[in-house]
């Protein structure tokens, strides 16, 4: 039993490898309300300060499958000016990184109903792979990893986006550096460079009633030298008290959600998320996510 866990691990390492080297920060289902992690334009872009946590689980049951934890807060600062920070915490099997980011978000009123934000991102990532811990997977590791200590790297992004009360058009890319990270390939880990990550991202919102609103987005994840991810959602609005909605990502997962408006600026959200394809038989490749959110 315990020879065929470890093959299931050494598995399921290998294609989180695959996974990680053409997407190496994680997704989130609930990356409408996760902006600011992905463009620092987003900082300062609702009339007042917000403040969310996120966790998501992949692989629930799995020993040291991939978490994440995030926390974000944001807020306007006089007329123009748009203050917030980020805290993103993820751990996946060997490796885990914090990244703290601040940032900063300048706009411009285009006309009576267009609102144009500009946004600048510092951050810094401190990055540790417990390059011992490859044994236990049965994986193979370059001779440069013998020695190998954790990194704490400098960052800078910057993103562009438009704001209508109806639509929204987002363009960014939150870390321009790569820094070095642990990566794999025919079953050998190497010391490799993490890629750089560019978000392209828009919504439009249908009224169908007094209470009732469609709200449509979608994004698309571009990263250097791996194919296109692009999601599509749909989110049904009550009245500003219950969101439900459902989202796909292309060949890759379906997953639900829903978000509670418990009191006057106070939600909670839930989404569930299950892989198309299932590598495992008989393993649990659904991923759990919580939101919680706070507008002061």
């Amino acid at each position: 039993m315990k020879l065929f866990n470890n093959i299931q691990l050494l598995i399921l390492f290998l294609l989180l490898s695959v996974s990680v080297s053409a997407q190496q920060d994680p997704n989130y289902t609930f990356y409408r309300y996760n902006m600011n992690m992905y463009n620092p334009a987003f900082v300062g872009s609702s009339e007042a300060a917000e403040f969310s946590l996120g966790i998501r689980s992949q692989w629930a049951g799995i020993e040291g499958a991939p978490e994440s934890q995030s926390a974000i807060f944001g807020m306007p600062v006089g007329k123009n000016i748009g203050l917030g920070a980020s805290i993103l915490h993820d751990k996946t099997f060997i490796e885990q990184q914090t990244w703290v980011a601040i940032d900063v978000s300048y706009n411009i009123q285009l006309d009576a109903d267009h609102m144009l934000y500009f946004g600048i991102k510092g951050s810094a990532n401190s990055y540790d792979a417990n390059t011992h811990g490859l044994v236990t997977y049965g994986v193979g590791q370059d001779g440069a990893l013998m020695d190998y200590d954790s990194r704490f790297t400098p960052n800078v992004g910057a993103g562009i986006y438009l704001k209508h009360d109806r639509y929204f058009a987002s363009m960014s890319v939150p870390k321009l550096l790569t820094p070095e990270r642990l990566q794999e390939r025919d079953g050998n880990a190497y010391l490799g460079v993490d890629r750089m990550h560019a978000y392209l991202s828009g919504g439009y919102t249908f009224l169908l009633g007094r209470t009732l609103d469609l709200k449509t987005m979608g994004m698309l994840r571009y990263v250097d030298a791996s194919p296109i991810s692009v999601e599509l959602t749909g989110i049904l609005d009550f009245g500003k008290r219950f969101e439900f909605g459902a989202s796909y990502r292309y060949d890759e997962s379906i997953s639900g959600l829903f978000l509670f408006n418990i009191s006057n600026g106070f939600n909670l959200g839930y989404a569930y998320e299950t892989s198309i394809q299932n590598p495992i038989d008989g393993l649990d490749n659904n991923t759990h996510e919580l939101f919680m959110r706070l507008k002061m």
